[in-house]
């Protein structure tokens, strides 16, 4: 469900201190607030979003502003589809 535009974006407020503080160095900003709206400030900063277990860095572009930092960092790892038809399949490949 969509925030209100009434509202506005909702950016943690520890992460606006962080941003803030770290705004001229290279170094990743760490970040577990995956909710968090991504805005113009933020463009050409490197944060480190947490998805579960480990950071993941993203450089922050100009086609970001507008979506959540978690949208860019999955959560879950893909291995594939199994069973015994993909096995033959992958078998007549090779």
């Amino acid at each position: 469900m969509a925030r209100s535009l009434k509202k506005g974006v909702w950016v943690d407020p520890k992460l606006l201190k962080k941003i803030e503080k770290m705004k001229n160095t290279r170094i990743p900003i760490k970040t577990w607030s995956r909710d968090s709206m991504i805005t113009p400030d933020m463009v050409g900063l490197t944060f480190a979003v947490h998805n579960g277990k480990i950071h993941v860095p993203i450089k922050i572009i100009e086609e970001m502003v507008g979506h959540r930092l978690g949208e860019f960092v999955p959560t879950t790892k893909f291995i594939k589809h199994g069973g015994q038809l993909q096995r033959a399949v992958e078998k007549k490949a090779k």
